[in-house]
């Protein structure tokens, strides 16, 4: 496998926390956003989107962040991102969109390059754009984890929400967003912090970080 990404994309880290909890080898090869790299003729030619991540695996390549994590849980089962119950998979779906649809978009680097130049917004600005969002987002989360959390965001041991999630986190604290008023969400970060598939998949520590 070859996960193709930037060491600092909310979607990349993600995957990498995905693919580590699944114990899989996979060679990294960074994607300078800052750069334009992901808008190559080579990469274009890989993932006509232009975005990342992307995994080249079997011969073939999957886009898209959400399907490459269901891709992992289809074909990788063990350990699960996952809970068996159908309700419960649900929730963890929706758990996970709530970052991934809902807050993320919101903060990635094509939008924030997009306050900057069309609305002439500055550091503070886009700050407050991104923290808005995630706040928004965070204080819904921070609920659901009471609810269903024992530990992680969903029961006891890490899944798919925590996948969307500790990058997430990553993020906020980059737009100086307080996160004082969600504890749950602070402690699931502490255990992270911990956790050698999250360690190992943290932007710092990836091959092509600053």
């Amino acid at each position: 496998m070859i996960l193709h990404g930037y060491f600092r994309s909310g979607t990349s880290y993600r995957t990498r926390i995905g693919l580590n909890l699944k114990g899989l080898s996979y060679e990294t090869r960074g994607i300078d956003l800052r750069t334009g790299a992901q808008k190559s003729e080579t990469y274009l030619a890989m993932n006509p989107q232009g975005l990342v991540p992307a995994l080249e695996v079997d011969g073939g390549v999957l886009i898209q962040s959400p399907a490459i994590l269901e891709w992992l849980e289809e074909t990788h089962p063990r350990p699960p991102l996952l809970p068996e119950a159908t309700m419960d998979r649900a929730t963890v779906r929706g758990m996970a969109a709530l970052i991934g649809c809902d807050i993320h978009p919101l903060n990635n680097l094509r939008v924030l390059k997009a306050l900057r130049s069309q609305f002439e917004a500055d550091q503070a600005a886009v700050d407050g754009w991104a923290g808005r969002w995630i706040e928004d987002g965070f204080k819904a989360l921070e609920t659901l984890v009471g609810r269903h959390g024992r530990g992680w965001s969903f029961g006891d041991t890490p899944g798919l929400v925590d996948c969307y999630l500790i990058p997430q986190i990553y993020s906020a604290r980059r737009f100086n967003v307080p996160l004082e008023a969600f504890p749950r969400l602070l402690a699931i970060e502490a255990a992270a912090q911990d956790h050698p598939a999250f360690v190992a998949a943290h932007p710092d520590r990836q091959p092509d970080a600053d």
